[in-house]
């Protein structure tokens, strides 16, 4: 099969031809119909995560269809339509048991602890307890954009920081997870304001709802927000991963404000990143951390897309083929794209 391969932490991704992957006895293959390119991929390709191994094929927000079942795999079958949350629970520890598979201290995640789904097939562990049916009605690209940052932004809005209508967001960063919160703090009924230094992606962000957007260009982003909001918001969503991004969001906070920090926070040159520690104290703030969302909680997501009160496909931005997604992977975080970017396998070769 084709798949982009990351030799080495920085090495320029390749697309070559690779064996398939073997079938987990309690899992799955699974044909890659769509699958995200998102920052926490760059994340991989730049070395900031310790679980993974060179060579590498990177990828893990994805929906295809199955077409391999392992022996003990009971309620999955070749031909089913199927996605996958991208942290992959056990299914045998509490935590999977209370339905809290994303904080499995034996998860597994394509892309990440194995080989991932810049591939035009991927292999998927635990498949009774992580895959997730695709209804008819649902595109593969739209069930791909919620394996990681809607499913993300979602329960970190609406289960993290458990966000109240007529409450103020602050969501700093309008990528696929910026965009995505911004309009689930709408659906929740709260009133989001976009951070970001693209304007492009204010101008898609306030189109999906955000109140209002402030250009991260030196201004002082908790001033402007807390001129915004009356004094600040009630929640605050770091949809980025930095020092400055972590720091605006939860300044950007009023007094016994609730923070969730979504973007991953690598080191910087050794040091672990400083979080404004004096304010979280001083005005008795919540700082949650969120780490994506379990396979049994996407039947309510679903059921919200399928309503149509939540419209994924509209962060869809682009569709690439795997030898774009080899390029762009490099500069990808710094690349000025607002909403999604999928990348289908089925194309080009």
């Amino acid at each position: 099969m084709r798949a982009v391969v990351i030799d080495a932490v920085e090495a320029r991704p390749e697309v070559r031809a690779v064996a398939e992957p073997a079938t987990p006895d309690d899992g799955v293959v699974v044909q890659v119909m769509a699958t995200g390119l998102c920052r926490s991929d760059w994340h991989a390709w730049a070395g900031h995560d310790d679980d993974v191994v060179f060579p590498h094929v990177p990828g893990h927000e994805l929906a295809g269809i199955v077409v391999g079942v392992g022996s003990e795999v009971r309620w999955w079958k070749p031909g089913d339509r199927v996605t996958v949350p991208f942290v992959c629970g056990c299914g045998r520890c509490e935590y999977c048991r209370a339905g809290d598979a994303q904080v499995c201290p034996h998860q597994t995640q394509p892309g990440f602890t194995h080989w991932g789904s810049f591939a035009e097939y991927v292999a998927l562990h635990a498949a009774d307890v992580n895959l997730i049916a695709i209804p008819d009605e649902v595109e593969f690209a739209t069930a791909a954009s919620l394996g990681c940052r809607f499913a993300t932004a979602y329960r970190a809005l609406a289960h993290r920081a458990r966000v109240r209508g007529g409450e103020w967001v602050t969501v700093v960063g309008a990528g696929g997870v910026g965009l995505s919160a911004v309009m689930i703090a709408g659906a929740l009924g709260a009133h989001a304001v976009a951070v970001d230094r693209h304007p492009g992606a204010l101008a898609l962000a306030r189109e999906l709802g955000a109140e209002h957007v402030v250009l991260a260009d030196g201004t002082d982003v908790p001033g402007a927000v807390a001129d915004l909001t009356g004094g600040g918001s009630h929640v605050a969503i770091d949809a980025v991963g930095s020092e400055a991004t972590c720091a605006d969001a939860i300044l950007s906070l009023r007094r016994r404000g609730r923070h969730v920090q979504v973007g991953l926070l690598p080191p910087i040159e050794g040091r672990q990143p400083r979080v404004p520690m004096a304010r979280v104290i001083g005005w008795e703030l919540d700082v949650l951390g969120s780490h994506g969302m379990a396979a049994a909680d996407y039947p309510e997501l679903l059921a919200l897309v399928e309503q149509g009160v939540l419209q994924p496909q509209r962060l869809l931005e682009r569709t690439i083929d795997l030898d774009e997604a080899a390029a762009l992977l490099p500069v990808f975080d710094e690349a000025p794209v607002a909403g999604i970017t999928m990348i289908d396998p089925t194309l080009g070769g």
